[in-house]
């Protein structure tokens, strides 16, 4: 395989003394990458910030006596108007629509009374609150008050109706709810990553073999060097296996970075959310799943070189090899896509042998430890006897003069 060698070694050659080239598959993707995902968990950041400093503007009608010493006692930071009785609300209403008002509040008329005088199987007098749900700034003034302010009132009014109102209350649920919460921290923080990494791998290698397996073959179709390559006495099986080992390479070297950069961005990024939840997100791998997630990469990208590979043999221009590739790219994302929302339920052995989806549901379950030693195995197999499929169709290509000198 001497020739394989010889091409192999151009290939890599070629690309590693291009700075350009370098610098465009190895560098500038886990620059981007980084960037893109600090700066959205900055601006996540940010937006959090301003909505908790923000100061609501709040109007209430129909206000109880009682109602504003509760507002006081609980210092709740607002700027409050009090409507008069009688005042029209379509001004107000018009406001928060606007954003000029977060909040408008609205008690029955005559609300202490209807408290005090309820009877059993009497109407349950109402405060009503009118937000903008489309809001931000209104979404949480109404969320605060009513947490906050009504809930307290509620009780207020609860204490004075029983006196002791814990005789209203049969049994508590979880006092302390983090003491009762059962996880298992590795499997939780896989979910996390599972949901979206399986997908942008997926992605990321596809667009690698895409972008490397076209210039290598279409375009050295197009600039006349296939040409004499093949005129060389170099087997034609042997510049196969090294135009598809190189390329392979490359595009593998260029998804490992765009994936460690991710892993280390993605933490930077679901730090903007604020959950306690997310804080410390990271990920740790046993060697052996290390070593399955290496293998289902490597047979990953040695299918989509090969897909990538045969498309551009069959094309004439390296246009026309992006117009062949494309639809495929598509079936991929969708592929790639679907894991995103599989939900929980069980997936059969038939599906982790299909290529490209089994893959990704393969990479799901290896972030949440969840991977069997068969699904590995139908995944693999699955992937690679495709491959193998394609690679002999490239090879017959090659081997067609009228394919390979676009006669």
């Amino acid at each position: 395989m001497n020739g394989a060698k010889q091409i192999i070694k151009k290939e890599l050659t070629r690309v590693f003394t291009d700075k350009k080239l370098v610098i465009s598959l190895f560098i500038l993707p886990a620059v981007l990458i980084i960037g893109i995902y600090y700066f959205m968990g900055q601006m996540q950041t940010a937006m959090v910030n301003e909505i908790e400093k923000h100061v609501s503007t709040i109007d209430i009608q129909n206000v109880p006596e009682d109602f504003k010493e509760t507002l006081a006692s609980l210092k709740f930071d607002a700027h409050i108007q009090y409507l008069e009785p009688d005042e029209d609300l379509t001004a107000v209403k018009k406001d928060i629509l606007n954003g000029t008002t977060d909040l408008l509040v609205v008690f029955e008329e005559d609300f202490l009374n209807k408290v005090s005088t309820y009877e059993t199987g009497g109407v349950i007098p109402e405060v009503k609150t009118y937000y903008n749900n489309s809001e931000d700034y209104s979404n949480a003034a109404r969320n605060n008050f009513v947490d906050t302010v009504l809930s307290a009132y509620q009780q207020k009014l609860l204490k004075e109706r029983f006196e002791d109102i814990d005789q209203l209350t049969v049994f508590r649920v979880d006092v302390d709810p983090e003491s009762s919460v059962i996880v298992d921290d590795k499997k939780a923080k896989g979910k996390i990553f599972g949901i979206l990494l399986p997908y942008l791998i997926t992605l990321m290698l596809f667009q690698g073999a895409m972008s490397l397996g076209i210039d290598a073959i279409t375009g050295e179709k197009e600039r006349g060097t296939m040409a004499s390559m093949l005129l060389t006495p170099l087997n034609r099986r042997e510049i196969v296996v090294g135009k598809l080992i190189s390329v392979s390479i490359l595009a593998g070297l260029s998804a490992a970075v765009y994936a460690v950069s991710m892993v280390f961005a993605m933490p930077v990024m679901v730090s903007g959310f604020g959950s306690d939840s997310l804080e410390g997100l990271s990920l740790k791998f046993s060697a052996v799943q290390v070593a399955e997630l290496l293998v289902i990469l490597a047979v990953m990208v040695y299918l989509y070189v090969a897909i990538v590979a045969l498309a551009s043999v069959l094309a004439k221009t390296v246009k026309e090899a992006s117009a062949f590739v494309s639809p495929i790219l598509i079936i991929v994302l969708v592929a790639g896509m679907a894991t995103m929302f599989s939900g929980n339920e069980e997936k059969s052995l038939g599906m982790f042998a299909i290529p490209v989806y089994g893959n990704a549901i393969s990479i799901q379950n290896i972030l949440t430890g969840e991977l069997t030693p068969v699904q590995f195995t139908a995944t693999v197999g699955g992937t690679l006897l495709l491959a193998v499929i394609l690679t002999v169709l490239i090879t017959k290509a090659f081997n067609s003069e009228k394919v390979m000198f676009n006669a």
